[in-house]
């Protein structure tokens, strides 16, 4: 395994771990999401042939900054499927955001509107760039959708932003989506 392909399966550990299964890899994470960063490098180091430098260089380097290292501890930035209160305060989004989707989920979002599913919240992007990129992560055909989020926060939809200046929020009803804002 070269070293970039051990840094890939490192983080994707990481985020699995951190997002979705903390047991897999012994850890507890308090409520708000974090674990003492020795613990999961106690997990990383016994389940790969990694040092310390190194787990913190993938988490320094991890081009989606999906942690945040503080004092000693770490947690995944957004994501979780585990129950985390991620201390998020409400704020005013700017008045459009986007979806990258595939053309296979638009057709039941343009039944449903966006839901987070087994997440905390649905995730957006503030430009479109970032939701093509999203959406080519996609199979099948990519759809990127615009959002009404400035007529959404004005009927009462509350919005976060993630450290890394993802947006979130519980879920877009259908009459704030539209297709096609710059479907690659």
């Amino acid at each position: 395994m070269t070293k970039a392909q051990l840094e890939t399966e490192v983080s994707k550990y990481m985020s699995y771990v951190l997002r979705h299964a903390p047991d897999a890899a012994g850890l507890t994470l308090d409520g708000e999401g974090w674990v003492a960063f020795e613990e999961l490098e106690k997990a990383l180091t016994s389940k790969y042939d990694v040092s310390r430098a190194e787990i913190i260089a993938i988490i320094e380097n991890n081009p989606k900054k999906r942690f945040t290292l503080a004092d000693n501890r770490i947690r995944a930035n957004q994501g979780h499927s585990v129950e985390v209160d991620l201390a998020l305060t409400a704020v005013e989004p700017p008045a459009d955001l986007f979806h990258g989707t595939s053309a296979i989920a638009w057709h039941s979002i343009e039944r449903e509107g966006l839901k987070k599913m087994q997440r905390h919240h649905v995730h957006l992007s503030a430009d479109v760039e970032t939701a093509k990129i999203v959406a080519l992560r996609r199979k099948g055909g990519h759809v990127i959708l615009r959002v009404d989020a400035a007529r959404m926060f004005s009927e009462g939809h509350s919005f976060f932003v993630s450290d890394i200046g993802v947006w979130l929020t519980e879920s877009v009803p259908v009459q704030y989506l539209s297709p096609d804002a710059g479907t690659p």
